[in-house]
């Protein structure tokens, strides 16, 4: 993601716009407007303006000329943050957008937390916290691609065979980073 890709996208509404394309699939302005609770023109506006940075593409296989259905684009938008943090043009931006990530990655954990499972789905689930590793930071980047690789191989898994009728949407949350220590003394 360049800068102005990160401009374009740095808008809490855009981003939840966004968010409601991946996760559920097409719709219009209409219907993203009532389940977001804004004015349809509004999400129109934002809806332009996602597509003017490839986020988001008409779905041109749906509706009609007075009904325009959007759809996530099927790019990867790759961000190192480590390349605007000391940009003061981006560093805004920038801020908006992780704030955002983390309290949609916040509101989806509260979501399921409270949310009525079947017992076998609320099993399935985990809030998991591992705090006894030391790594360097190789050894963290290794982790971390290792644990998308299994990921992957479960996604790649799920498109080869029939889907199982009982399966639903999941969303896998990984989070690992360094923290810092406490320095006695």
């Amino acid at each position: 993601m360049d800068a102005r890709s990160l401009r374009g996208l740095a808008h809490p509404l855009r981003m939840r716009i966004l968010e409601l394309l991946r996760l559920d699939g097409p719709d219009t302005a209409t219907g993203l407007a009532r389940r977001l609770g804004e004015n349809t023109g509004t999400v129109s506006w934002h809806l332009r303006h996602l597509a003017d940075h490839g986020f988001i593409e008409e779905d041109t296989a749906r509706g009609t000329r007075r009904e325009r259905w959007w759809r996530a684009a099927r790019v990867s938008h790759d961000l190192r943050t480590t390349e605007f943090r000391d940009d003061p043009d981006t560093r805004g931006a920038l801020s908006v957008y992780v704030h955002e990530i983390v309290q949609q990655h916040f509101n989806r954990v509260i979501g399921y937390l409270t949310e009525d499972w079947d017992p076998a789905w609320r099993d399935a689930g985990t809030l998991t916290q591992v705090h006894d590793l030391r790594l360097s930071s190789d050894q963290l980047a290794a982790l971390n691609a290792e644990l998308l690789g299994v990921i992957d191989r479960h996604r790649e898994a799920t498109q080869v065979s029939p889907q199982d009728p009982a399966a639903r949407p999941v969303i896998v949350q990984l989070q690992s980073f360094p923290r810092r220590e406490r320095r006695e003394g």
